[in-house]
């Protein structure tokens, strides 16, 4: 028996017109997602304008870091596309200075400064422990704009970034390697930004039950979080934040008491 012979020519049309349709598609969806980036990041900027303008603590550790001998670069908060990643935001990003070879910086580019991974920092880490490099942590601060739910989040997010910034201008903190400095400096942030307060943590999803001493839990889990982050303190990190707890959440410079206490 002989089966009746195919049309080509139907087929290729069906193939090009799904070709077409999902070429239609795609471009839809990128055109959709450059609109949504560029609303997110001009909600961001509005959002960092006004604490710029309006946020009494903002302007207040601005103050203070000029005060330090610090000024800050026109662009030190900028507000970043960051991917997949879930962070609300970060400071700094890690600069290799190659010494192997001419001792100049190895410049990152500035909208990848919260798109560095673990992976990115272990490669990092494990080339300056042999010797090839050095590592400086650049000040500046990010936010991720597709990850803040409103203005009072990305102003805390402001806070918690700028304690760092006070941090790293008043003494010789090393939070690549030193991961109690580290676990110092997160304490403070996470304590004086207000990101802790127990309304916070109830919009976060989480049940208060003891409402006396949520706040040092809260930090505690919060700044052993942050302190993961780096593959040198990772394995130790509630150990590191135990160690520092007690001097550096009663620090509250560069205020003279906690910002949120009335």
């Amino acid at each position: 028996m002989s089966s009746e012979p195919k049309d080509h020519n139907v087929d290729s049309t069906v193939i090009a017109a799904a070709t077409a349709e999902s070429k239609r598609k795609a471009e839809e969806a990128k055109r959709k997602a450059e609109v949504k980036n560029a609303k997110e990041k001009e909600t961001c900027e509005k959002y960092v304008r006004n604490g710029l303008n309006r946020n009494v603590t903002v302007q207040f550790l601005y103050e203070r870091l000029l005060q330090l001998g610090c000024s800050p670069p026109e662009n030190l908060i900028r507000c970043l596309d960051c991917k997949d990643s879930q962070r609300g935001g970060g400071f700094g990003a890690v600069e290799e200075i190659d010494v192997a070879t001419t001792g100049e910086n190895r410049k990152i580019n500035k909208d990848d400064s919260c798109a560095q991974t673990k992976k990115d920092i272990d490669a990092l880490l494990a080339k300056q422990r042999d010797g090839g490099a050095k590592l400086k942590l650049v000040p500046e601060i990010y936010l991720c704009q597709q990850h803040l739910r409103n203005e009072t989040h990305a102003q805390e997010a402001m806070v918690h970034e700028l304690i760092h910034a006070v941090d790293m201008c008043r003494t010789k903190m090393d939070p690549i390697k030193n991961c109690i400095h580290l676990a110092c400096t997160e304490i403070r942030a996470e304590n004086l930004s207000g990101e802790c307060h127990w309304l916070r943590e109830v919009q976060n999803g989480r049940l208060m039950t003891d409402i006396v001493g949520h706040g040092a839990k809260c930090v505690k889990r919060r700044a052993a979080l942050s302190v993961k982050a780096n593959p040198n303190c990772a394995n130790k990190a509630d150990e590191y934040v135990d160690a520092a707890f007690a001097t550096c959440y009663k620090d509250t410079f560069p205020f003279d008491r906690h910002p949120n206490l009335r």
